[in-house]
Parts: C-alpha cells; sequence; structure tokens
C-alpha cells in the first residue's frame, strides 16, 4: 500500500519555526503518553461510558502518544504522514473531551463545566499544531518582486 503523494516522504529540510513547533509536539505527545501509565484515574475521566475497558483504552491510547511522539522525531522525512496521523488521533479522542464535559467529570484541573467547554473549544489549536509540525500546510512560495524602473 502507496501513501497518497500529498503524504509522501519529504526531501527538504523543515523551516526552523515548523521543526520547532515538530519537536515540541513530540514532547507534548510523551508527556501525556506516560502520563495514561503514571496518573490513568485523570486520563479515565476522558472515556465515554459508552466504550468497554477503559482502563485498556487509556493503556493504549498512551502507547499511541508515545508511538507518535517518537515517529515525529525519529521520522523527520515521514512528517507529513505522521502529523496527520497525529491529526487523527486528536480528533479521536475529542470525543473523550466531550464525555468528560458532558458526564461533568474532573479531571487535569478541569473542575467546572466551563473550564471542561474552553478545553473543548481549543481542540483545534491541536488541530492546527499537528498540520503545522507535519508540514501539511504549503509553505509561503517566495514570488519575485517586480523591478521598479528608475526614474
Amino acid at each position: 500500500m502507496r501513501l497518497p503523494e500529498r503524504l509522501g516522504p519529504l526531501t527538504s529540510a523543515q523551516s526552523w519555526p515548523r521543526r520547532l513547533l515538530r519537536w515540541a509536539l513530540a514532547a507534548f505527545l510523551a508527556v501525556a503518553g506516560l502520563g495514561h501509565f503514571m496518573r490513568p484515574e485523570e486520563f479515565l475521566a476522558q472515556v465515554p461510558p459508552y466504550l468497554p475497558g477503559p482502563e485498556l483504552l487509556v493503556a493504549i491510547s498512551g502507547v499511541v502518544e508515545l508511538g507518535l511522539a517518537l515517529a515525529l522525531v525519529v521520522l523527520p522525512r515521514h512528517r507529513r504522514a505522521v502529523g496527520f496521523l497525529v491529526l487523527l488521533f486528536f480528533l479521536a479522542v475529542l470525543p473523550g473531551n466531550i464525555a468528560q464535559y458532558t458526564e461533568a467529570r474532573d479531571a487535569f484541573g478541569l473542575d467546572s463545566d466551563a473550564a471542561r467547554l474552553v478545553r473543548i473549544l481549543l481542540s483545534p489549536l491541536l488541530w492546527v499544531w499537528a498540520t503545522a509540525a507535519g508540514d501539511l500546510w504549503p509553505r509561503p512560495r517566495s514570488r519575485p518582486r517586480p523591478l521598479r524602473r528608475r526614474s
């Protein structure tokens, strides 16, 4: 199976701001992934009640986050595909954030409906972060400047 060309390997270097975003995202995912095993009770509050095996789901999502963090660092040529996978992961956990809000579950210091709602509303920032770190947006192209005529 081949990846779509849009997600294929890159040969060009990544700009330093996007490389910084990629490394920061890797650190964020690594810390969150480790948190699944160090403080699983916080993550259990996010598992929607209709899903079976919440403890197993927390462990699996922690492993996925650690794997994505590692991939962001060791597979820079494949950053588009990895960035897309991170985006899909963030979209996949959104129902958990919504469940935490609708079930009024306290975790991560989110102890009010307003705080839980703000977290949901900030989710698009994670999506933007994943797509920017993965170079899924086209880079601005430099256009040649028109020559000015001297009078």
